[in-house]
Protein backbone atom coordinates (compact mmCIF):
# COMPACT_ATOMS: atom_id res chain seq x y z
CA UNK A 1 0.00 0.00 0.00
CA UNK A 2 1.47 3.32 -1.06
CA UNK A 3 1.65 6.53 0.92
CA UNK A 4 -1.25 8.04 -1.04
CA UNK A 5 -3.45 5.00 -0.29
CA UNK A 6 -2.61 5.27 3.42
CA UNK A 7 -3.30 9.00 3.45
CA UNK A 8 -6.68 8.68 1.71
CA UNK A 9 -7.60 5.89 4.13
CA UNK A 10 -6.69 7.97 7.18
CA UNK A 11 -8.62 10.96 5.86
CA UNK A 12 -11.64 8.83 5.03
CA UNK A 13 -11.39 9.71 1.35
CA UNK A 14 -11.00 6.17 0.12
CA UNK A 15 -14.15 4.72 -1.39
CA UNK A 16 -15.75 1.95 0.66
CA UNK A 17 -15.79 -1.36 -1.16
CA UNK A 18 -19.09 -3.22 -1.42
CA UNK A 19 -20.02 -6.61 -2.86
CA UNK A 20 -23.33 -6.72 -4.70
CA UNK A 21 -25.06 -9.80 -6.08
CA UNK A 22 -27.03 -9.30 -9.28
CA UNK A 23 -29.64 -12.06 -9.44
CA UNK A 24 -32.74 -12.95 -11.45
CA UNK A 25 -33.92 -15.44 -14.01
CA UNK A 26 -32.10 -15.88 -17.29
CA UNK A 27 -32.83 -13.30 -19.97
CA UNK A 28 -34.10 -10.73 -17.45
CA UNK A 29 -31.41 -8.19 -18.35
CA UNK A 30 -28.92 -8.51 -15.46
CA UNK A 31 -25.78 -8.27 -17.58
CA UNK A 32 -27.18 -5.39 -19.64
CA UNK A 33 -28.01 -3.45 -16.46
CA UNK A 34 -24.54 -4.00 -14.99
CA UNK A 35 -22.97 -3.06 -18.32
CA UNK A 36 -24.94 0.21 -18.36
CA UNK A 37 -23.79 1.07 -14.82
CA UNK A 38 -20.12 0.86 -15.82
CA UNK A 39 -18.28 3.89 -17.23
CA UNK A 40 -18.99 4.30 -20.98
CA UNK A 41 -15.41 3.53 -22.00
CA UNK A 42 -15.56 0.12 -20.26
CA UNK A 43 -18.98 -1.01 -21.51
CA UNK A 44 -19.20 -4.12 -23.66
CA UNK A 45 -20.61 -3.60 -27.15
CA UNK A 46 -22.29 -6.99 -27.28
CA UNK A 47 -24.00 -8.79 -24.42
CA UNK A 48 -24.06 -12.57 -24.39
CA UNK A 49 -25.84 -14.91 -21.96
CA UNK A 50 -23.88 -15.38 -18.75
CA UNK A 51 -22.51 -18.85 -18.10
CA UNK A 52 -21.77 -19.26 -14.39
CA UNK A 53 -21.03 -15.66 -13.37
CA UNK A 54 -19.16 -12.51 -14.31
CA UNK A 55 -17.46 -10.07 -11.96
CA UNK A 56 -17.69 -6.39 -12.82
CA UNK A 57 -16.25 -3.39 -10.98
CA UNK A 58 -17.28 0.24 -11.10
CA UNK A 59 -17.31 3.25 -8.81
CA UNK A 60 -19.92 5.74 -7.75
CA UNK A 61 -19.32 9.00 -5.93
CA UNK A 62 -18.70 7.31 -2.57
CA UNK A 63 -18.54 3.55 -3.14
CA UNK A 64 -16.46 1.07 -5.08
CA UNK A 65 -18.75 -1.71 -6.34
CA UNK A 66 -17.82 -5.31 -7.08
CA UNK A 67 -20.85 -6.85 -8.74
CA UNK A 68 -21.27 -10.59 -9.10
CA UNK A 69 -23.46 -10.98 -12.18
CA UNK A 70 -24.85 -14.45 -11.61
CA UNK A 71 -26.33 -16.59 -14.38
CA UNK A 72 -30.08 -17.00 -14.05
CA UNK A 73 -30.23 -20.26 -15.98
CA UNK A 74 -31.83 -22.93 -13.80
CA UNK A 75 -28.75 -25.15 -13.81
CA UNK A 76 -26.60 -22.32 -12.38
CA UNK A 77 -28.96 -20.89 -9.75
CA UNK A 78 -27.56 -23.23 -7.10
CA UNK A 79 -24.30 -21.22 -7.33
CA UNK A 80 -26.01 -18.12 -5.97
CA UNK A 81 -25.91 -19.24 -2.34
CA UNK A 82 -22.11 -19.49 -2.33
CA UNK A 83 -21.94 -15.68 -2.58
CA UNK A 84 -24.61 -14.69 -0.02
CA UNK A 85 -22.33 -14.49 3.00
CA UNK A 86 -20.01 -11.85 1.54
CA UNK A 87 -22.70 -9.70 -0.06
CA UNK A 88 -23.62 -6.21 1.13
CA UNK A 89 -26.60 -5.78 -1.20
CA UNK A 90 -28.69 -7.57 -3.80
CA UNK A 91 -29.95 -6.39 -7.15
CA UNK A 92 -32.80 -8.64 -8.28
CA UNK A 93 -33.82 -8.19 -11.91
CA UNK A 94 -37.24 -9.21 -13.21
CA UNK A 95 -38.34 -9.35 -16.84
CA UNK A 96 -41.60 -7.44 -16.42
CA UNK A 97 -42.88 -8.78 -19.75
CA UNK A 98 -42.42 -12.46 -18.79
CA UNK A 99 -45.71 -13.17 -17.03
CA UNK A 100 -45.33 -16.93 -17.42
CA UNK A 101 -42.13 -17.09 -15.36
CA UNK A 102 -43.14 -14.58 -12.68
CA UNK A 103 -44.02 -17.53 -10.40
CA UNK A 104 -40.51 -18.96 -10.89
CA UNK A 105 -38.99 -15.53 -10.13
CA UNK A 106 -41.05 -15.37 -6.92
CA UNK A 107 -39.94 -18.87 -5.90
CA UNK A 108 -36.28 -17.96 -6.44
CA UNK A 109 -36.73 -14.70 -4.51
CA UNK A 110 -38.40 -16.54 -1.61
CA UNK A 111 -35.60 -19.13 -1.56
CA UNK A 112 -33.03 -16.33 -1.53
CA UNK A 113 -34.70 -14.34 1.26
CA UNK A 114 -35.18 -17.44 3.42
CA UNK A 115 -31.58 -18.68 3.07
CA UNK A 116 -29.75 -18.69 6.41
CA UNK A 117 -27.00 -16.36 5.13
CA UNK A 118 -29.54 -13.75 3.96
CA UNK A 119 -32.46 -14.16 6.35
CA UNK A 120 -30.60 -12.68 9.31
CA UNK A 121 -28.91 -9.85 7.38
CA UNK A 122 -30.51 -6.44 6.96
CA UNK A 123 -29.09 -5.88 3.50
CA UNK A 124 -30.77 -3.67 0.91
CA UNK A 125 -32.52 -5.31 -2.01
CA UNK A 126 -32.99 -3.33 -5.20
CA UNK A 127 -35.50 -4.68 -7.71
CA UNK A 128 -35.45 -3.68 -11.35
CA UNK A 129 -38.74 -4.34 -13.17
CA UNK A 130 -36.87 -4.48 -16.45
CA UNK A 131 -38.03 -4.38 -20.07
CA UNK A 132 -40.76 -1.93 -19.10
CA UNK A 133 -40.69 -0.65 -22.69
CA UNK A 134 -42.11 -3.88 -24.12
CA UNK A 135 -45.76 -3.92 -25.08
CA UNK A 136 -46.84 -6.69 -22.66
CA UNK A 137 -44.76 -5.42 -19.75
CA UNK A 138 -46.33 -5.13 -16.31
CA UNK A 139 -45.85 -1.96 -14.29
CA UNK A 140 -43.41 -1.99 -11.40
CA UNK A 141 -46.45 -1.84 -9.07
CA UNK A 142 -47.90 -5.00 -10.65
CA UNK A 143 -44.52 -6.78 -10.50
CA UNK A 144 -44.25 -5.78 -6.84
CA UNK A 145 -47.70 -7.25 -6.17
CA UNK A 146 -46.94 -10.50 -8.03
CA UNK A 147 -43.71 -10.97 -6.06
CA UNK A 148 -45.45 -9.99 -2.78
CA UNK A 149 -42.71 -7.48 -2.03
CA UNK A 150 -44.89 -5.82 0.62
CA UNK A 151 -44.18 -8.90 2.77
CA UNK A 152 -40.48 -8.02 3.00
CA UNK A 153 -40.43 -6.32 6.39
CA UNK A 154 -36.87 -6.98 7.63
CA UNK A 155 -34.84 -5.52 4.75
CA UNK A 156 -34.92 -2.18 2.99
CA UNK A 157 -36.11 -2.67 -0.58
CA UNK A 158 -36.97 -0.55 -3.58
CA UNK A 159 -38.34 -1.31 -7.03
CA UNK A 160 -37.58 0.68 -10.17
CA UNK A 161 -39.09 0.35 -13.60
CA UNK A 162 -36.22 0.04 -16.06
CA UNK A 163 -35.25 -0.27 -19.68
CA UNK A 164 -31.70 -1.62 -19.45
CA UNK A 165 -30.92 -1.18 -23.13
CA UNK A 166 -31.56 2.57 -22.94
CA UNK A 167 -30.36 2.87 -19.34
CA UNK A 168 -33.73 4.22 -18.13
CA UNK A 169 -34.45 3.84 -14.42
CA UNK A 170 -30.98 2.55 -13.60
CA UNK A 171 -29.54 5.71 -12.02
CA UNK A 172 -32.58 6.05 -9.74
CA UNK A 173 -32.00 2.52 -8.51
CA UNK A 174 -28.26 2.96 -8.10
CA UNK A 175 -28.79 6.21 -6.17
CA UNK A 176 -31.20 4.46 -3.79
CA UNK A 177 -28.82 1.52 -3.33
CA UNK A 178 -25.85 3.78 -2.73
CA UNK A 179 -27.80 5.70 -0.09
CA UNK A 180 -28.80 2.51 1.72
CA UNK A 181 -25.27 1.09 1.55
CA UNK A 182 -23.83 4.32 2.91
CA UNK A 183 -26.34 4.13 5.80
CA UNK A 184 -25.28 0.54 6.57
CA UNK A 185 -21.53 1.01 6.11
CA UNK A 186 -21.14 4.45 7.63
CA UNK A 187 -24.11 3.82 9.92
Amino acid sequence: MGLLDKLTGWLGLKKKEVNVLCLGLDNSGKTTIINQLKPPNTQAQEIVPTIGFNIEKFKSSSLSFTVFDMSGQSRYRNLWEHYYKESHAIIFVIDSSDKLRMVVAKEELDTLLNHEDIRSKRIPVLFFANKIDLQDAMSSVKVSQMLCLENIKDKPWHICASNAIKGEGLQEGLDWLQGKLNDVILG
